[in-house]
Order: C-alpha cells, then structure tokens, then sequence
C-alpha cells in the first residue's frame, strides 16, 4: 500500500544552483537541500519551473538530483520533474530518477505543439514506464505549458496505478476539488492562494517562493489546520505582499530570491540566459 503521507506538507520548488561561469554547482545544490533540511520542510520538487529546467541538458538536470538526494540523506521526500520536450530524454531522467531512489517523478505536458489529449496521455505513460516502481504526478501548468488537464484526461491517465495525483498550478481552486473528486492527491500550485488550496482539499502545496519564506508556508498551513482561520489569512496576504514585491523588479523572481538567500549566507548563483538577471535598483 502506497505511503501518501509523505506528500502531506509543504514542498518547495528547488532552484538551480550554478557557480561563477553559470555551470550547475554541486556545491550550491547541497547547500540549499541541506538549507530545507534545516528548515523543516517535507521535501522539495526538483528541476521544475523553478530549477529552470527548460534551458538545462539532460545532464544538468541529472547532476543536480545526484547532489539533492547524496545531501537529503533521506530526511525530504524527493519528487522529481523529469519532462523534457521528447519523450526519449524524459524516460531517461525517468529511469535515472528511479534509479537513485526518489519518491516521484513529475511531468508537465509537451510544449509548443499543442497535442491532442491522447497523445499527452501516451507521453505520460511513456515517462512513467520508464520508471515503473515510482509513483508519477502530472504537472498541470496551462498558463506556461499552453494546455490544460481536462477531467477526461486525467480520467484516462488514471487507468495508469503509478498516478497518484496532480501538482496543480492553474489559477482556478476550483480544479483542485475537481481533481480531489477523481481520487487523487493534488498539490496546490499557485503560492498566492496556499491556504485556498489548502482549504479546497490540496495534500499540501509545492511553490517558487516557498525557499525564500518557508517559515511562513509552514506556520500558515499549521494555523489552517489548527482551525485559526484568521490568522492563517493574514499570512497569506503577507505572503502575497512579499511576492508581489519580488515580481516588481527588472531581474527575474528567481534572480530576485536567489539574491536574497544570498544576502542569507545562501549563494546559489543567478539565472541561466535568456532569463533576465538583477539591476541594482532591484536590490531593494
């Protein structure tokens, strides 16, 4: 019987780590697992949007879980987003990720084309035979992948036993209850309404901004569930607050929070190109 309860928190969106020539820092990447480690979290989601992973190699993308699963030393949950824009790279980190023991591997649909629900549903498949001992989470994120999970889709994917639920990032709350009322698991996508999702049925949320605040993700979620509404609210609109601005800068919202777990002590590097780096006038 599958161990769902290792899913149950909050999950931050682990960030590329590069060193001084913009190449992928093993350092870097088991300093900041070992940051989330000290914080508390219950894992990370490795090589998402947040790891920048559409302008990385497939090597990158498997050196950089290397060094996240040697650092976490089995103490975060691991899941692993392995899509790539063909099917052969994904099944590869598929069968890597497998290989070093995560707990899931994830994937958003093919970009650019945009291929018809049968078609996304082989491709999911595809990925998670490669890996057919881990659990597979399909990564709805219409607003950037140009296609959404639609209930048909997801019904059809779910003849597939490894699915085991949805990291859901579309803006709707109402797509979590939809994809709760199917039997799955799903994970709040979008950090602006955590507690939303959280209150719509989400096992628990994975974000972008989680690294930079995890201590108010953490004490939001343990006032939610403590019945303490309000004050779980007013987390949440100063989470927002700081989001909003972290958005307001020239450089890029990663550049913009790796540059504050710099200030931390934290040095993960900046952003691979054509993501736009810092100005100084970002910095305050």
């Amino acid at each position: 019987m599958r161990n769902l309860e290792k899913y149950k928190g909050v999950i931050p969106a682990f960030y590329a780590c590069y060193d001084e020539n913009g190449e992928i820092s093993p350092q870097g990447v088991r300093d900041l697992t070992r940051y989330f480690v000290q914080k508390g979290v219950k894992g990370v989601y490795v090589n998402g949007s947040s790891g920048e992973c559409i302008y990385q190699s497939v090597e990158d993308r498997k050196l950089v879980l290397e060094h996240v699963m040697e650092a976490a030393e089995g103490k975060l949950t691991v899941i692993a987003h392995v899509a790539c824009n063909n099917t052969r790279d994904s099944q590869a980190l598929a069968e890597h990720a497998q290989r070093l023991g995560v707990d899931a591997v994830a994937a958003i649909p093919p970009i650019y084309f945009h291929l018809p629900a049968h078609a996304i549903a082989r491709y999911w498949n595809a990925i998670s035979e490669a890996a057919p001992d881990t659990d597979f989470v399909i990564y709805n994120i219409p607003q950037l992948a140009g296609v959404a999970l639609t209930p048909s889709l997801l019904r059809e994917m779910k003849k597939n036993p490894r699915v085991i639920g949805v990291k859901n990032s579309s803006m709707p709350t109402q797509d979590i209850q939809m994809w709760r009322d199917e039997g799955l698991i799903v994970f709040n996508g979008p950090d602006e309404q955590f507690i939303s999702g959280l209150t719509m049925g989400a096992c628990g949320g994975i974000g972008g901004t989680y690294a930079v605040m995890p201590q108010l993700y953490l004490k939001a979620r343990e006032h939610l569930y403590a019945g303490h509404l309000e004050e779980a609210r007013q987390i949440q609109n100063e989470i927002c607050r700081i989001i909003y601005a972290m958005c307001g800068g020239h450089g890029n919202l990663y550049a913009v929070m790796k540059a504050i777990l710099k200030k931390w002590g934290m040095d993960v590097g900046g952003v691979r190109k054509p993501l736009p780096g810092l100005i100084d006038s970002d910095m305050a």
